[in-house]
């Protein structure tokens, strides 16, 4: 049996250390921080950690996407457990409520974690499990915030995203200087209000992709250009940032993920479980649900979520 793989490191000339960060994070205390999860979101976070100054241990079950990071400094590790042994703070930006809790539970990450440490879930997923996680970090004597974000890779990497935090005051206090670095972060409640907040979110998203892209089809169809139409509504009521960045993939074309379609079909349904939990009738997000899920059933699950416009543009004959 080989040897167990070592971390790796590459320690960057300044310039690049350094580079684009001076105008964005305000100066902190230097921390050690785990990451695990480097997928679309994690890398651009991870960057932005690395270039912030802070030492990043990084962890990703496919090791090739944390070893992006070793150009910015990161430190990759081919445990999880590995990856936090040493951290002050810990964040888990990884696919679902189900991996997060393997990943602690069933990795090993949570029993290495040390005592008083914060834990930072920044993965969306349901609320109930959210607090499951705090409970058994607790036992642990591991501390926990569950904070998703919204802004998607554009907000990853400029450092603008929407982050929703839910748990005691003092660890939101504490994890503050970190979040501040990956956009704007909001206290809004107890454990599990975080993951409440960003299902609302979601719901808002997905089923305004749906409107906008019925809408210019509708507009399409009878003849108007696509593009004109949303130039025509810009600044109105009906205007807003899924108009604008999902519209113009929509008048684009542009169907590259950033979110893919099984990412917003999970929110949806995560949202869809927690109504039922506290006994809230849910149609408009039940009919979203529906639709997102037949445009899985017809081979678009890895588009970003705006290719609900694919789905309703077949429907009506249209390419």
């Amino acid at each position: 049996m080989s040897a167990p793989r070592q971390p790796s490191r590459y320690k960057p000339s300044p310039p690049l250390a350094g580079r684009r960060y001076s105008q964005v994070q305000e100066h902190t205390d230097t921390m050690k921080i785990a990451l695990l999860g480097i997928g679309l979101m994690g890398f651009p976070m991870g960057r932005r950690l690395c270039e912030a100054g802070h030492t990043v241990h990084v962890w990703n079950r496919t090791p090739a996407k944390a070893e992006r990071l070793i150009a910015f400094g990161a430190i990759v590790h081919p445990t999880a457990a590995h990856a936090v042994a040493e951290a002050d703070m810990v964040i888990t930006m990884l696919d679902h409520g189900g991996i997060v809790s393997h990943v602690l539970f069933e990795l090993g990450a949570a029993d290495a974690i040390k005592q008083g440490t914060l834990l930072v879930d920044m993965s969306s997923i349901k609320p109930v499990e959210a607090r499951d996680h705090a409970a058994r970090l607790s036992e642990r004597g591991v501390d926990y915030l569950d904070a998703p974000v919204s802004g998607g890779t554009l907000g990853a990497e400029q450092g603008t995203l929407a982050i929703m935090a839910g748990g005691k005051a003092t660890n939101f206090e504490r994890a503050m200087p970190v979040l501040k670095i990956f956009g704007r972060p909001t206290h809004v409640g107890p454990i599990g209000s975080g993951q409440l907040t960003k299902l609302a979110n979601q719901m808002i998203v997905g089923a305004t992709i749906g409107i906008v892209a019925e809408a210019l089809l509708l507009c399409e169809r009878g003849g108007a250009n696509m593009g004109k139409v949303k130039e025509a509504i810009t600044g109105g009521f009906a205007d807003s940032r899924i108009l604008q960045v999902h519209g113009q993939r929509m008048v684009d074309r542009d169907f590259a993920p950033r979110a893919r379609m099984t990412v917003q079909i999970k929110d949806l349904r995560n949202a869809l479980a927690t109504a039922s939990e506290v006994g809230f009738d849910a149609p408009i997000t039940t009919l979203f649900e529906k639709l997102y899920a037949e445009g899985i059933e017809h081979g678009l699950s890895d588009l970003d979520h705006a290719g609900l416009f694919v789905e309703l543009a077949s429907r009506n004959g249209m390419s």
